[in-house]
């Protein structure tokens, strides 16, 4: 029987098809409790410890919702000022801390292989809530969610990736994940943005059918799902490298009209200038509904892995 009763979630690539389709169908199960019109306890008395060493607002927000929504308690900090990392605490010593306080922790972290090492020395369950330009378990696993709501299934489906695919963790981790389900990958972005080689490599071994296009109007005649994301100014190393990218892409009504009718777009935010706005109001548009998956998504996560 396939079980996350005290799992760490570090990466995608450490769950099973079958663990993550068991976290898709209790996400389902959590829908009308994470809109508020069921209330659940099940995890009364258990506390959620949000480490964020990185602004963000949907990942803390829709762990510490999906914690509430359950009955659990939340502690944690937004960002490192005011506490005593600032006082040079060490990343290992504030886990040993914190685990004296909570029962699951959620670390989000600039440097990647920083959840790893959190998990190697806590003895409660880790999730990573984004680690560098890394893994982005839980992203994914809202993702794939979204997928599967709004177009009924995963398998199959031919999804474009595009934009900041070098330092996109959100992009690298769903690449692997929709190897595991058999769906055509689509690859656009500036050539110096390109996927890098070796998760390509990867995801042929695993038996992925990709295509990297020059021009998004070709990619987005085929797709099912065209998933964008922002050039991350903050992953770039220089500033002069990162104004030759930005802007290289804009998703606007004109490029849609060679769309497929029931395309979505996706984009795991925050956006800048990726989408115009004019988007917002059609049917395509699927990255607010997105967002809120990911109360659901993480509320069975936390159930999973606290109670079984």
């Amino acid at each position: 029987m396939v079980s996350l009763k005290d799992k760490d979630i570090i990466s995608i690539r450490e769950l099973t098809r079958e663990e993550i389709e068991l976290i898709l169908k209790e996400a389902d199960n959590m829908l009308p409790i994470a809109r508020g019109e069921v209330y659940s306890d099940i995890l009364k008395g258990k506390i959620l410890a949000t480490l964020f060493f990185e602004p963000s607002t949907r990942t803390r927000m829709s762990f510490e919702t999906a914690m509430q929504r359950l009955g659990g308690g939340v502690i944690g900090f937004s960002s490192k000022e005011g506490t005593s990392i600032m006082k040079g605490e060490t990343l290992s010593d504030t886990i040993k801390v914190v685990e004296g306080y909570a029962d699951i922790i959620v670390l989000r972290h600039p440097a990647e292989g920083s959840a790893r090492l959190a998990a190697e020395v806590s003895s409660k369950p880790v999730i990573n809530g984004g680690d560098g330009a890394g893994q982005h378990p839980t992203q994914t696993l809202l993702d794939l969610y979204t997928i599967k709501k709004e177009l009924g299934e995963i398998e199959s489906k031919k999804v474009v990736l595009l934009g900041d695919l070098k330092y996109g963790r959100t992009v690298h981790s769903l690449a692997y994940a929709l190897a595991m389900f058999n769906a055509e990958i689509g690859l656009v972005s500036p050539p110096t943005l390109r996927m890098p080689e070796e998760i390509i490599n990867d995801l042929k071994e695993m038996g992925a059918k990709i295509k990297e296009y020059s021009a998004l109007k070709d990619a987005i005649k085929e797709a099912d799902v065209l998933y964008v994301t922002r050039i991350q100014k903050e992953r770039f190393p220089d500033p002069a490298e990162y104004m030759k990218v930005a802007g290289s892409y804009k998703i606007a009504l004109k490029i849609l009209k060679d769309a497929k009718e029931n395309l979505i777009i996706m984009h795991p935010l925050p956006r800048v200038n990726e989408i115009d706005p004019s988007v917002d109001v059609t049917k395509h548009a699927k990255y607010f509904i997105q967002s809120f998956y990911g109360v659901p998504v993480r509320m069975a996560l936390l159930k999973l892995v606290l109670v079984g």
